[in-house]
């Protein structure tokens, strides 16, 4: 799978303000900022929210996936 396949696949299934995934076809990294990740939810549950956007490809085309996740609040502090 290549690098832009995954980040349409997310960006289909996620409100991205900011999104950015790097990898080598089946080794991913992906930094992503979403109004859809809650404020009081953990890390987990927006990685899981990922995952779930991600589905059968997550079995089979992607091998490994490390993501940052950040709601643009958490973002626009991570900036200064």
């Amino acid at each position: 799978m290549e690098v832009e396949n995954v980040k349409a696949l997310i960006e289909a299934g996620l409100s991205c303000d900011y999104i950015h995934v790097d990898g080598d076809g089946r080794h991913f990294e992906a930094t992503i900022v979403s109004p859809e990740f809650c404020a009081d939810a953990g890390m987990v549950q927006q990685h899981q929210r990922v995952y779930r956007v991600l589905g059968e490809h997550m079995k089979e085309a992607i091998h490994a996936l490390s993501l940052k996740t950040y709601t643009p609040e958490k973002w626009a502090q991570q900036k200064r």
